[in-house]
């Protein structure tokens, strides 16, 4: 309860306090950031000052003189994919573990927007940065380096070999899945890319040819249509694709959401996945597992992702001057129901 000789209308504040004990407001700082040489008869007088005061503490003010937020600035693209939410939950479950706080912003994939969150976030309103498939860093890396601001990139590749960053073996995994498709009969195999600003998709994109490559099957401009890795690209790709004079027997979607486009359109046209033609995506989203039939696609490790290039910025924020790293973790053909084997049923 506070003492009825102290004006407490208003908000206690830390002067109020150094009144009421008779110390300087300097001794209380000490006191309330656990300073070693602070005598114990002063550091009781103090603590009962704030107990009977009822002065609440600013942590975050602390944290702020200290330079020391305990918060990590996080950005996505956007919310509402499978992708993104396996990728929160590694990071958020790292975070919790050390007592961090999450702090999120959407870019909307706009260079822009990613720019300027970048340019407030380093000025000490986080500790660092994970930048979440980030859509144009060349714009902001040199700030960052230049700062010494922690930040890991997550699943962006073809950047300057400097920046810590966390990514999947996206050129090995599209070339097992090709190669699985091909294994299966398969010589007319389409693909939908993702969108080629990005290492990721670039990757999967040449572990395709690469695969008919290998096996001598040639590289067809037309079966190749650029997408964006939302899921109207997935239908509007196939629906290209199965108009073709000669169709694909197989599709390759960039990812599960493409995928999942890629399945509506041929179901819109009356045929059937996989006994018409098969899909194949690539990420092992949650949903890939209970749609119908099953998707067959390539598993990134996302949410170890996460909680790698967590782990890696925390690394960062313990050793400063530590050697940053980019680290590949594997991926896996993850097969269901999707695919089948080659039956000359389309066209």
């Amino acid at each position: 309860m506070p003492n009825d000789d102290v004006q407490t209308t208003g908000k206690v504040t830390i002067f109020d306090v150094a009144e009421a004990s008779g110390v300087s407001y300097g001794t209380v700082s000490r006191v309330i950031n656990n300073d070693p040489h602070v005598r114990p008869a002063t550091r009781a007088r103090v603590m009962d000052a704030i107990q009977r005061l009822g002065y609440v503490i600013n942590r975050q003010a602390q944290s702020l003189a200290r330079g020391q937020t305990h918060v990590i600035g996080v950005l996505v693209p956007e919310l509402g994919n499978g992708y993104i939410g396996e990728i929160m939950r590694g990071i958020d479950g790292e975070l919790d573990q050390a007592g961090y706080d999450l702090m999120l912003f959407t870019t909307h994939r706009r260079a822009a927007k990613e720019a300027n969150y970048v340019a407030s976030l380093v000025q000490g309103v986080v500790e660092g940065l994970l930048l979440v498939l980030p859509r144009n860093p060349a714009d902001y890396l040199g700030v960052l380096s230049a700062r010494k601001f922690p930040h890991v990139l997550i699943d962006h590749q073809g950047i300057d070999t400097t920046s810590p960053a966390v990514g999947a073996t996206n050129w090995q995994g599209a070339f097992v899945a090709t190669e699985y498709l091909i294994g299966l009969g398969h010589r007319r195999i389409g693909f939908i890319t993702g969108s080629m600003d990005l290492g990721c998709a670039q990757d999967r994109l040449e572990g395709y040819k690469a695969a008919l490559r290998a096996h001598h099957l040639p590289i067809c401009p037309e079966l190749i249509y650029e997408g964006d890795f939302f899921q109207h690209a997935g239908v509007q790709g196939a629906n290209a694709l199965l108009d073709l004079p000669e169709p694909p027997s197989a599709i390759f979607a960039s990812n599960d959401v493409m995928a999942m486009g890629a399945m509506d359109a041929v179901r819109h046209r009356g045929l059937r996945v996989p006994d018409d033609i098969s899909i194949i995506g690539f990420d092992n989203i949650p949903q890939s597992a209970v749609l119908l039939p099953p998707l067959t696609t390539v598993q990134q490790p996302l949410e170890q992702m996460g909680r790698v290039a967590t782990q890696m910025l925390f690394d960062m924020l313990q050793e400063p001057g530590k050697r940053t790293s980019r680290i590949e973790l594997p991926t896996e053909l993850i097969v269901r129901q999707s695919t089948a084997p080659y039956r000359n049923r389309i066209g």
